[in-house]
């Protein structure tokens, strides 16, 4: 059966929210919950393209992750606790509090142009594993696949995004990504910037 309410309130919203449950059956309370918390959340009406909400249960361990795609960046925060509702408010509360503090960076990055270049990108894939093996042969492998050395084969262009260093921070914390590549608004230089163990972040460039 189609949920014409719920389409009615995504088109008031500007955008989609799909929530997924792993491991246990999804309530329409809970799912209303999600909604409501969601939704009040001080938001970017014109910005957001769709949020994603995905809930599993780990054993004891109650998990929210909430993903908010926007346009050039995403947000990402997860919460966990021994109660789905109480991991719900605490990931909403850990959005509110990046949207609080990034709301003026996010919004001036929307409002200018972003520049952007190609750039070449090997493609990997594993060597083909023998599907003759004995099952415990099958189990080791398995095991083992992670490990196993990737080829080269192809190549292709990807679109790389020209950041000021105070952006490439923002993204990278907003996305909890532990790396990123970009182009630095400045020298137009390619960098990396990465996430530390201490909580700060490192920037390497490329010579030459």
């Amino acid at each position: 059966m189609v949920d014409k309410e719920k389409f009615a309130e995504e088109d008031a919203l500007g955008y989609n929210i799909n929530i997924i449950a792993k491991n246990f059956q999804l309530t329409d309370p809970m799912r209303k919950h999600v909604w409501d918390k969601l939704v009040k959340i001080e938001r970017f009406h014109n910005h957001i393209m769709d949020v994603q909400v995905n809930l599993e249960i780990q054993k004891v361990e109650h998990v929210c992750v909430i993903i908010c795609h926007f346009n050039h960046f995403k947000v990402k925060v997860e919460a966990r606790s021994t109660d789905m509702y109480a991991s719900i408010d605490r990931a909403i509360q850990k959005l509110q509090q990046l949207f609080r503090k990034w709301k003026g960076k996010i919004q001036d990055y929307n409002k200018r142009p972003i520049e952007m270049v190609d750039i070449s990108v090997n493609v990997h894939r594993r060597p083909p594993i023998d599907p003759t093996e004995e099952a415990n042969e099958d189990i080791e492998a398995e095991n083992l696949k992670k490990w196993m050395p990737r080829k080269v084969i192809a190549s292709e262009s990807q679109v790389l995004k020209s950041l000021t260093t105070d952006e490439a921070i923002m993204k990278i914390e907003l996305s909890q990504d532990p790396f990123m590549l970009f182009r630095d608004e400045t020298d137009k230089k390619l960098k990396l910037i990465y996430r530390r163990e201490d909580e700060n972040y490192g920037i390497i460039q490329a010579e030459g």
